[in-house]
């Protein structure tokens, strides 16, 4: 047999010293490693894994390699790990929080990668990561905290509170429920005007220390955490999970509104705040953090606009009113483009032979979501985002159409005038005197069968353009009425400056006269009458009184001498079709 050549034993000597030295860099490796069999147990282990676990790395030999790194703790950790094992799978990562021998954590990604031509060996590394872990969480609070007063931001919130509406959450205990306080500093946009914006951070921060104390006390009585955080400028919202009722929450307003209106003393600076407080409790399941958070800043706008330093419950009656309310307003403009506007007539009685001398127009919205609606529905949502000058042009043009109809149809008759009731913003935001001119001319209408009525809150203020506006309109020959006279700023030296022709007298003065089912009279109500009727008529104005119903009411007034009388004693708001069988005879004939 030929000796062996020299390739062979290069390639032995080659081998061992190759393999003594992977043994020396596995060794000498700062990177803490495992070599592991197929079974999962430690074949050896390096001192950098000895020294991430604290413990010698003799120890760690023949122990389940899993259990080192936790890996049993997670199902699908634990398979994918199996994979790698039984070579199905070439790499496995994931990232554990280990426990060093001295009881302080390590945070490590660990990763199994087959040895190639180990014979079914995987080398098990593990990477010490708690310097980065402690620097993302570092980051994380500064991202999810508020800088001025530390506490948890919009993001932590909103994602706490999501976490909270998952009912996952609730199926281990727990009430079901959540409950929010929703609050903004009543006034703090002076403080921070007036003394600084250093000081109005001082002061967020003593508030944010308040509803801590607060949230505390809740937990310490009731148990959990409330969460309190700042969602923005001088706004906090108090999260509860696992509310136990509306009473929790109740009490937990009630005390963050009372450490609120407590001073402040910030360096000197003595500050006196209040607070304005939405509060919503239910149920999580069905709740979204969008809904939530809408109906707590509806609430809280309630809160607002009920004076401010309170604290309000949503209310589901409420709410649904004003989304009707935002409805109507959305769907106003296209509705009188659409003809869904009606007007009815309600009469204007003389009081001396009982004919029928005039009409008030009324508007009715048939609304094809909500029916017919009365003006007291909608006149003041198109008075704010003014639509009332469109609706209003309709009103008068349709009122004086239909007047000039009935004059022309009874020709042998005395003409009804027509009322028309104008908005004030009308008088600022249109040209009232062009429309009413264009309108008469339109509808051949005479200018003295025209007869416009305004508040007397917007008509004793009149000043500039309003009260150019009602000259200019008086001068054409239309008529000008004060339609609630009484009830408002009732400053008589404006009565002999404004041109005004009638007073409506409201009809809260009208009820306390003597009835016909034999309640007694308000004596004190008939002599302001009777004072206010002789002053129009020493200064040449006509009366009509409102809010008429029974013959003993209509009977005093006739005797006071007052002129004309509107109410149902002679007729509701009714078509035009019945005002017409009314002319030429007293309503109370039909």
């Amino acid at each position: 047999m030929p000796p062996p050549g020299p390739a062979g034993p290069v390639r032995g000597v080659g081998a061992d010293t190759q393999h003594a030295d992977y043994r020396a860099a596995f060794n000498a490796s700062r990177l803490a490693m495992a070599l592991v069999d197929h079974e999962g147990l430690v074949v050896s282990a390096n001192d950098a894994l000895a020294a991430l676990l604290g413990a010698e790395p003799d120890a760690l030999r023949s122990r389940p390699a899993a259990d080192l790194v936790d890996l049993a703790s997670d199902g699908r950790s634990l398979l994918a790990y199996g994979e790698v094992l039984n070579g199905r799978s070439s790499c496995f990562r994931c990232t554990r929080r280990l426990k060093h021998a001295d009881g302080h954590p390590v945070w490590a990604e660990v990763t199994v990668t087959p040895v190639p031509g180990g014979g079914r060996r995987v080398l098990l590394s593990v990477a010490d990561i708690s310097d980065r872990r402690e620097l993302q969480a570092r980051l994380r609070h500064l991202q999810m905290h508020d800088p001025v007063t530390r506490l948890p931001n919009r993001t932590l919130f909103f994602e706490r509170l999501s976490s909270a509406l998952d009912t996952s959450s609730y199926e281990h205990g727990g009430t079901g429920r959540i409950g929010l306080c929703y609050l903004d500093l009543d006034g703090f946009k002076a403080v921070n005007d007036t003394l600084g914006h250093r000081v109005g951070d001082r002061l967020l921060t003593a508030v944010a220390s308040r509803l801590t104390e607060c949230a505390d006390r809740d937990a310490e009585s009731r148990g959990g955490s409330p969460l309190v955080a700042r969602l923005g400028g001088d706004e906090f919202a108090i999260l509860v999970e696992d509310s136990t009722g509306t009473e929790q929450l109740a009490d937990l307003a009630r005390s963050v509104l009372a450490a609120l209106q407590q001073p402040f003393d910030l360096s000197g600076q003595r500050l006196s705040v209040s607070a304005s407080i939405g509060v919503v409790e239910r149920a999580a399941d069905g709740t979204t953090a969008t809904g939530l958070m809408q109906d707590a800043d509806t609430t809280l706008y309630w809160a607002k606009a009920d004076g401010k330093a309170r604290w309000t419950f949503f209310d589901p009656e409420r709410n649904a009113h004003r989304m009707t309310r935002q409805a109507l307003s959305s769907s106003l403009r296209p509705a009188v483009e659409r003809g869904e506007f009606t007007l009815e007539y309600q009469p204007l009685v003389c009081m001396a032979d009982g004919a029928v001398r005039g009409v008030e127009a009324l508007v009715r919205w048939r609304h094809p979501q909500f029916g017919t609606l009365a003006p007291n529905r909608f006149i003041g949502i198109a008075e704010e985002d003014g639509s009332i000058v469109q609706l209003g042009r309709w009103i008068l043009r349709t009122a004086c159409r239909q007047a000039r109809r009935w004059e022309l149809e009874h020709p042998a008759e005395p003409p009804l005038f027509v009322s028309v009731n104008v908005a004030v913003r009308q008088l600022w935001d249109s040209d009232l005197v062009a429309d009413v001119g264009g309108i008469l001319d339109e509808t051949g209408l005479a200018p003295h069968l025209l007869q416009l009525e305004l508040t007397e809150s917007a008509v004793m203020g009149s000043a500039g353009r309003p009260l150019q506006v009602l000259q200019a309109l008086s001068d054409m020959g239309v008529r000008i009425a004060i339609d609630d006279f009484g009830t408002g700023y009732s400053n008589l030296a404006y009565l002999s400056r404004l041109p005004v022709s009638v007073l409506k007298l409201d009809g809260s003065f009208v009820r306390g006269f003597r009835y016909d089912d034999g309640t007694h009279p308000n004596p004190a109500d008939e002599t302001i009458v009777e004072a206010m009727v002789e002053l129009a008529h020493r200064l040449g104005l006509t009366v009509t009184a409102e809010c008429v119903e029974t013959a003993g009411q209509a009977e005093r007034l006739r005797r006071i001498g007052c002129d004309t009388g509107q109410g149902w004693l002679y007729s509701r708001a009714v078509a035009p079709d019945r005002i017409a069988g009314m002319i030429g005879i007293s309503p109370l004939a039909v």
